[in-house]
């Protein structure tokens, strides 16, 4: 299920955190996220960009990319942070499509810079999405 009370609050603390570390200085827009995996376990990213801006990675993807380096493939929630306001921060779409690789069933927390969040599910991020069992047909 999802994270409640202290992970929760630890989950969305830490994709806070993860902000700080943010490498960007072409866009001046730092994001940061945490990771939970089935297991319990917290993988935090954030966005490095670079001069040639095709080459940086998302905070999504790198939190993604270290669980996976650990060994984890299975997901239950990530937390998504930024400076953005009045918005919601919202994952692109290639970071949609790197996490429906891990499935749909788990959860995207949505914040905004004041900690207000909305938990949206990945299928309702990337509906009628292509994913390793469509490989399979």
């Amino acid at each position: 299920g999802r994270p409640q009370g202290e992970k929760l609050q630890l989950l969305l603390r830490r994709s806070r955190e993860a902000k700080n570390s943010a490498y960007c200085p072409y866009s001046r827009f730092p994001v940061g996220a945490a990771l939970l995996t089935t297991s319990g376990e917290i993988f935090s990213g954030c966005n490095v960009e670079n001069a040639c801006y095709s080459l940086g990675v998302c905070a999504e993807r790198t939190a993604i990319q270290k669980a996976i380096s650990e060994g984890h493939t299975s997901f239950r929630a990530i937390a998504i942070a930024s400076d953005m306001g009045d918005n919601f921060i919202v994952p692109c779409g290639a970071c949609r499509q790197v996490m429906r690789e891990f499935g749909t069933d788990w959860d995207i927390y949505l914040t905004k810079a004041d900690g207000t969040y909305v938990v949206k599910r990945l299928e309702e991020l990337l509906p009628l999405s292509f994913g390793p069992e469509d490989l399979k047909k």
